[in-house]
């Protein structure tokens, strides 16, 4: 069997090993638009408007989009204009999505699932020969299956540029620092972040009512990258983790190292959806504290071949 998953590996298509590949978001040229579409016709641009927050299932939140229960999403390099008609290969992705959740309260937000997704970010072989591998050999303990659908659309939302930012939860002397990737600003006052169910850091975070989030540069990639076994270890004392010393305006917790900004965060409002707790909180400060011209992001491999394979730069930071 070994051989047999070599053998896949090999005619995968991916010119990467790696299936995320981190850089700094601000000098990542030539991103992809999402735009949201009814047939073939352009309603908007949505790159900035739309905030991932879920891949089991895949959830976008919305926040006052005035959407229909069902919408359609495409992702395109070509420059689209409203009312503008687009012709199929100016899509090299395509997402449907259906409303599972509103929210309202001083905030209004809108949830969609995936529940169809497509791509040509890679060949057809290559696709069928890394569906293959998923089926075979990412039905680990631990491990969130992601079944041949879900996974497409995984591989799309992470083809726009995803910030990875970490998290710092207390308790009295007692801390921990994770990161997480499906997070977003609702608008000026609130923020979402979704935390898995049973892990450690979600109880964490329900216990303690509040977070503190903060964008690091770029060049701390391998120390995030290593902060994820956090996610199921206990709070500690702050000396096993790669804090600065200064603190947080408020909490007056401590900022971790290579830190660009941070915000203050209280819980405002919960609910589960498949393996994701969505957490939407109240931004109660927020700070400053570099320029953020080279903070930290990632996409997945799929997308990255593409790039690559189309002759558009990529400034990987690879692990």
């Amino acid at each position: 069997m070994r051989i047999l998953q070599k053998l896949l590996n090999k005619f995968n298509g991916l010119h990467y090993t790696q299936e995320y590949l981190c850089f700094a978001k601000e000098s990542f040229l030539q991103p992809l638009h999402v735009y949201l579409v009814n047939g073939k016709h352009i309603i908007k641009d949505i790159t900035n408007q739309h905030l991932f927050v879920g891949y089991c299932p895949l959830v976008f939140a919305f926040s006052n989009a005035d959407l229909p229960g069902s919408v359609q999403l495409i992702f395109s390099h070509k420059l689209l204009l409203p009312n503008e008609t687009y012709s199929k290969k100016d899509a090299i992705a395509s997402l449907d999505l259906k409303i599972i959740k509103e929210q309202a309260g001083g905030w209004e937000v809108s949830y969609y699932e995936g529940t169809r997704g497509s791509h040509h970010f890679l060949s057809t072989f290559h696709q069928f020969i890394n569906s293959l591998y998923n089926q075979w050999y990412n039905k680990k303990p631990g491990n969130v299956f992601l079944h041949d659908n879900l996974y497409k659309q995984v591989q799309i939302a992470y083809a726009v540029p995803r910030i990875i930012s970490l998290i710092t939860v207390g308790n009295n002397e007692l801390f921990n620092l994770f990161p997480t990737d499906l997070h977003g600003q609702v608008d000026e006052a609130h923020y979402i972040i979704s935390l898995r169910i049973g892990g450690k850091a979600c109880e964490q975070v329900e216990k303690a009512g509040k977070v503190l989030l903060s964008r690091v540069h770029s060049d701390a990639y391998k120390m995030v990258y290593g902060l994820g076994k956090n996610h199921m270890q206990e709070l500690k004392p702050k000396d096993n983790f790669p804090f600065s010393r200064s603190l947080s305006e408020n909490f007056k917790w401590p900022l971790p190292e290579q830190v660009l900004s941070y915000q203050e965060l209280v819980l405002q409002d919960s609910f589960t959806h498949g393996i994701h707790k969505i957490m939407l909180f109240k931004i109660v400060f927020h700070q400053q504290l570099q320029v953020q011209n080279a903070t930290l992001a990632h996409i997945h491999n799929s997308y990255a071949t593409w790039r690559y394979k189309n002759g558009l730069p990529g400034n990987y930071l690879l692990r």
